[in-house]
């Protein structure tokens, strides 16, 4: 690996494009080098975790409304659509659209793959965009297997690596700014695009998708589910928009009103992203695990406790008034995202939304 060390820099420094984040990012996704078998395995069945998920959440609403939208919209020009979860395999939309629709759908139960470092993220998310491009533009561009597995290791790889590096929560940024860029890339190294197209690609889509972390705040509402659904969905377009020529804020992290500078840690912070060097193997796809319960990951090992309480205790469990309190010691992640220490009251209503209760110990 080798360490991208990243800064705010003033306009009159001039930042040449190699010594900006977006270049480097782009750089590896323009990178030859092959998949390994290891890789590939796990790019198999990381998609079918995604579609098993998808499966399970078809009829809740927000996934509903995704589908009816995506299906509003024709087949765009110049390929053969997409297919969206839930609607017949001959009835197809724009990749982008069903970007959105299967994005709601991989997401709305929390129960997909995710990693945690610096930040929290569900790489799974680069998934629906990536195979939604592959499926319109596969007869035109002649893509193939191998073209979506080495998109979809690049878009993992790429996530994972933002994420150990840049942490956005603690400045109120949703993770899924991480997204915009990753699969903008994946997608990129699944269409064989130049470096400078992926360039200006990763920069307009890190330039939409960043919001605030109040989708994931007190009341959390279904925007939870469509946050990274519309990530990837402008990763789609930005994608479209760099192929025609379009270009992108430059430099996108590093400009003096950049989002280094504004959004995460201010004009001094520093940040040190570690990226493949050239001709090394993108394997951060390993990195990432899967889930046993459907909830937010940090609440994993508290869903285990609950039911060996059960198992063990069972008279507890029957007759709260047994219960005099309960003392939990976790991590600060864990304190802070879903216990008392997000100061969120909404996560001790049990007539919260599911999203609310999904993010509650």
């Amino acid at each position: 690996m080798k360490i991208h060390h990243l800064r705010t820099h003033r306009s009159d420094e001039n930042l040449a494009r190699e010594g900006q984040l977006a270049w480097q990012l782009a750089g590896v996704a323009v990178d030859p080098v092959e998949v390994g078998d290891e890789v590939v395995e796990m790019v198999v069945n990381r998609v079918i975790d995604n579609a098993a998920v998808a499966a399970a959440s078809l009829a809740r609403r927000p996934v509903v409304a995704a589908r009816s939208q995506a299906l509003a919209h024709p087949v765009s020009i110049g390929g053969d659509g997409a297919t969206v979860f839930g609607a017949d395999a001959a009835r197809r939309t724009s990749p982008e659209w069903a970007a959105w629709a299967n994005g709601v759908a991989v997401r709305e139960l929390d129960f997909h793959d995710t990693f945690l470092a610096a930040d929290y993220s569900h790489p799974g998310d680069n998934i629906p965009p990536i195979v939604a491009v592959a499926q319109h533009l596969a007869a035109s561009r002649g893509l193939t297997g191998r073209d979506l597995v080495r998109g979809i290791a690049t878009g993992y790889e790429l996530q994972v690596d933002l994420v150990k590096a840049i942490t956005l929560h603690a400045h109120k940024i949703d993770h899924v700014a991480h997204l915009g860029p990753s699969a903008a890339a994946g997608i990129g190294t699944l269409l064989g695009l130049d470096q400078e197209t992926i360039f200006q690609a990763v920069g307009q889509a890190l330039h939409t998708t960043t919001a605030t972390r109040q989708s994931r705040k007190g009341e959390i509402s279904t925007w939870k589910a469509y946050a990274p659904a519309f990530a990837g969905k402008m990763a789609v377009e930005s994608v479209d928009r760099a192929m025609r020529g379009e270009t992108s804020p430059v430099p996108i992290y590093e400009g003096e009103d950049g989002v280094i500078a504004w959004l995460l840690g201010g004009p001094e912070a520093t940040y040190e992203v570690p990226l493949p060097e050239t001709g090394e193997a993108k394997r951060a796809i390993l990195d990432s695990y899967t889930k046993e319960h459907s909830a937010e990951y940090q609440a994993q090992a508290l869903i285990d406790l609950a039911r060996k309480l059960h198992d063990e205790y069972p008279l507890i469990l029957d007759d709260p008034d047994r219960i005099e309190s309960i003392t939990i010691h976790t991590s600060h992640h864990t304190h802070n995202v879903i216990g008392t220490g997000a100061n969120d009251p909404q996560k001790y209503d049990p007539d919260a939304s599911r999203e609310t209760l999904d993010h509650s110990i």
